[in-house]
């Protein structure tokens, strides 16, 4: 980031959750507890997926790619939060915030174009179910997994770039427990319009054009699901839509309260507590979703786990 004075800014602070110590341990362990577990349970999937033949299909490379990508995510911020709630230690310099800015949202931009591609799955699969093996084989899952990771990292070097060049002269307080957007711009003494544009173009087309084929995929869904003669097919349906539907609202209904919303940026406390969901609550529950609601997944845990008993 470039300076106007080169020895007034040479760190920033993040100003996190202002809490007492006592609350603050509180938070450290609590927080602590959900990010391992995010972990553990992210890696079980990917090994899960990766060991069971009966997973090996689209639709579960996608979830284990989910998974990957969900041990990333929390990653670019939570081991910070976490030595700030331990250590009161919440410095952090201009260059190790601009790298957790473009980590924090190309994973966000990897995880809605993920989520856009897995409704795609569950389309084809469900409207088009004699040409899914040809729509969608193994070799274009794992093709379309890393488009969206190579997309999602390419988009945000715009607004990284922006950031980078904006002049900070005295302040260096951030209203925020992680380098976002809004918190760092107000700090600039240039002019921040350029890196706005730029910044909120690129979320609202990763947004809208993630969450709009979304929507346009479930329609279709539900309108063939309609259309099944029997009930016991209707259910088996929207069983295997029912997990990533739940993700998608959890999602999506935070994210879009706040980057698309009027006046988004303005309540910068309310916004702190909203964004622990997409970046921490999510990737804990993810898992929990895909194993709990799909039956081949449950089929699979209870088979790993019964032969590794019979192994001891």
């Amino acid at each position: 980031m470039k300076q106007k004075n080169q020895t007034s800014i040479t760190e920033f602070i993040l100003l996190g959750f202002s809490v007492s110590s006592e609350t603050g341990f509180f938070l450290f362990a609590l927080i602590s507890i959900v990010y391992v577990v995010t972990i553990v349970s992210n890696i079980f999937i990917i090994v899960l997926v990766i060991s069971e033949r009966r997973l090996h299909k689209p639709m579960y490379i996608f979830i284990s790619g989910l998974s990957f990508l969900e041990l990333w995510y929390p990653s670019a911020t939570v081991p910070k939060l976490l030595s700030s709630l331990l250590n009161r230690d919440r410095s952090i310099s201009p260059g190790a915030c601009v790298s957790q800015f473009y980590f924090h949202f190309a994973c966000g931009a990897t995880e809605n174009f993920l989520l856009a591609v897995m409704a795609y799955d569950r389309y084809v699969a469900i409207c088009h179910p004699l040409q899914y093996v040809v729509i969608i084989s193994p070799q274009i899952s794992v093709k379309l997994l890393v488009g969206c990771w190579v997309i999602g990292f390419i988009l945000f070097l715009a607004p990284c770039f922006e950031i980078s060049n904006l002049l900070f002269c005295s302040h260096n307080e951030i209203d925020h427990y992680y380098c976002d957007f809004a918190p760092i711009v107000r700090l600039s003494c240039s002019d921040i319009s350029r890196a706005k544009k730029v910044f909120s173009g690129i979320i609202s087309f990763i947004i809208l054009g993630c969450f709009l084929p979304i929507i346009v995929s479930y329609i279709c869904i539900i309108r063939t699901i309609i259309t099944f003669p029997t009930s016991s097919g209707i259910k088996k349906a929207f069983s295997t839509c029912a997990s990533h539907l739940i993700v998608v609202l959890i999602f999506y209904s935070t994210i879009m309260f706040m980057f698309i919303r009027p006046n988004a940026g303005d309540n910068s406390h309310f916004e702190k507590i909203i964004s622990v969901f997409p970046s921490i609550v999510t990737p804990f529950l993810n898992p929990i979703i895909y194993t709990l609601r799909n039956q081949e997944v449950k089929v699979s845990v209870i088979k790993l786990f019964s032969y590794n008993g019979y192994r001891h």
